[in-house]
């Protein structure tokens, strides 16, 4: 039995429940992850997608904060028709640290770069990468309407926003095609953003389901526990919640990759 295939809202895009996220295989520096690790091979990083490929997975998320990753899949990525790629605007990582710009100039820049690093002529999905003040970026700054511009010119089929908070959340839900939220059983809140953007037929996908790698789980966060696997009910417990299209995990490593397969199907 293969992933399940689920819409992405009214986009037209259809993805794998399970998305691979693609940080690890760029950067390593000023992450959230439990412990250290090497940035791996391209050898490593051609095996592991053609397993996610092999396994169902057609979701990639990707972002220009995330080191190498995006020239990397340039590179390495093959048969750009199969995948639906999911990209970012406004965070850049450099010098080990990270810092924001919305302008529309910025964004713009961006997305060419995105589009040249990548080596395709258009990008799925692009997601505003939040700092923290959603509603400022979505009220104030030329960024949503930037992009939503370059939809219109066949760029990007789809636009969105990760974001972090609440209010934010139910404003993009609003404003754009769809969201990006953290959920899981120890961090819920957002599971009001998710009710909301499912009335508006948006599309939703859920990051940290597994808490950057941390255990945060608590049995008595499920009424009914299935198993004993964090993993497993981590990702079911997201993926059971009315409305979410695809968990973005991010791994580099095989067996993982397939462990969580397994958990969600």
């Amino acid at each position: 039995m293969g992933l399940e295939i689920r819409k992405l809202g009214k986009t037209g895009l259809e993805v794998s429940c399970l998305g691979l996220g693609t940080v690890k295989i760029g950067r390593n520096q000023d992450v959230k992850y439990p412990s250290s690790f090497s940035l791996p091979s391209d050898d490593e990083v051609s095996a592991l997608l053609a397993r996610a490929k092999e396994l169902g997975i057609n979701f990639i998320d990707t972002a220009p904060a995330y080191g190498s990753s995006e020239q990397r899949l340039g590179r390495l990525l093959k048969e750009r028709q199969d995948w639906i790629i999911c990209s970012k605007v406004g965070e850049e990582f450099t010098a080990g640290k990270s810092h924001f710009d919305f302008s529309a100039a910025h964004t713009q820049r961006s997305i060419e770069r995105s589009l040249r690093d990548i080596g395709t002529d258009y990008l799925d999905i692009v997601l505003i990468h939040s700092d923290g003040g959603d509603c400022k970026i979505l009220e104030s700054s030329d960024c949503p309407e930037t992009l939503l511009r370059l939809k219109d010119k066949g760029l990007i089929k789809a636009v969105g926003m990760s974001t972090k908070t609440v209010e934010g959340g139910m404003k993009a839900a609003e404003m754009l095609d769809l969201v990006m939220v953290t959920y899981n059983p120890s961090m819920q809140e957002d599971a009001i953003v998710i009710d909301h953007a499912l009335a508006l037929d948006k599309g939703i996908l859920v990051k940290k389901a597994l808490n950057s790698g941390h255990d945060c789980i608590a049995d008595d966060a499920f009424e009914n526990p299935v198993g004993t696997n964090f993993t497993q009910r981590n990702l079911r417990f997201a993926l059971d919640k009315e409305g979410v299209t695809s968990v973005i995990v991010g791994t580099i490593n095989q067996q993982h990759l397939q462990e969580n397969s397994e958990a969600v199907q």
